[in-house]
């Protein structure tokens, strides 16, 4: 009895600590890489930003596309708040080159002042999608996480969602117009 009481109370609390806004997730580092218009991007552009941050590739016949369409309703939540950004972080860096990831914001109506899709070297994505994120490699596999990370106007990671879970963006969206109060 006791052990079931121990199995309930644990598997509450991890699914409590998906959904923490405490900054106890680790820093996002600068990063240099290169956005959907082919310039270099440099993370100092987020700095002082809330930002959503996800891992994807455009040819995914997958979850990609209800995670993208998930984004577009945290971009359409979020219109009237200008320092709330989104980052999009390609997993397929060798097909994924800026032509088509413009292409596929556009097929995807992002808006692209404060939405960012962004590519670059694979060792720089994975060092970003594993060591910073914990989510998942860039290793060519093209396997990644479903989930969405908050990231504070400080770099701070604050949360994770499961973009499975029906009630995400809201709490996600919830959850920036929180960290906007800060």
């Amino acid at each position: 009895m006791k052990l079931a009481v121990f199995l309930v109370l644990t598997s509450l609390a991890a699914g409590c600590a998906a959904h923490r806004t405490d900054p106890d997730f680790g820093t996002v580092p600068e990063f240099q890489l290169t956005a959907q218009n082919g310039q270099p991007f440099d993370s100092k552009v987020l700095k002082g930003n809330i930002w959503v941050a996800d891992f994807f590739f455009t040819t995914c016949p997958g979850p990609c596309p209800r995670m993208t369409s998930q984004m577009h309703q945290i971009q359409e939540a979020t219109c009237k708040m200008p320092r709330v950004k989104l980052v999009s972080f390609t997993v397929d860096p060798a097909r994924d080159t800026p032509e088509q990831l413009v292409l596929y914001a556009k097929a995807h109506h992002a808006s692209l002042e404060r939405w960012y899709f962004l590519t670059g070297a694979q060792a720089s994505l994975n060092h970003l999608g594993l060591d910073v994120f914990k989510l998942n490699s860039v290793d060519g596999t093209l396997a990644h996480s479903t989930r969405f990370a908050l990231v504070d106007k400080d770099s701070l990671i604050r949360a994770f969602y499961d973009t499975s879970e029906l009630d995400s963006i809201p709490k996600i969206v919830g959850d920036i117009h929180r960290l906007a109060k800060e």
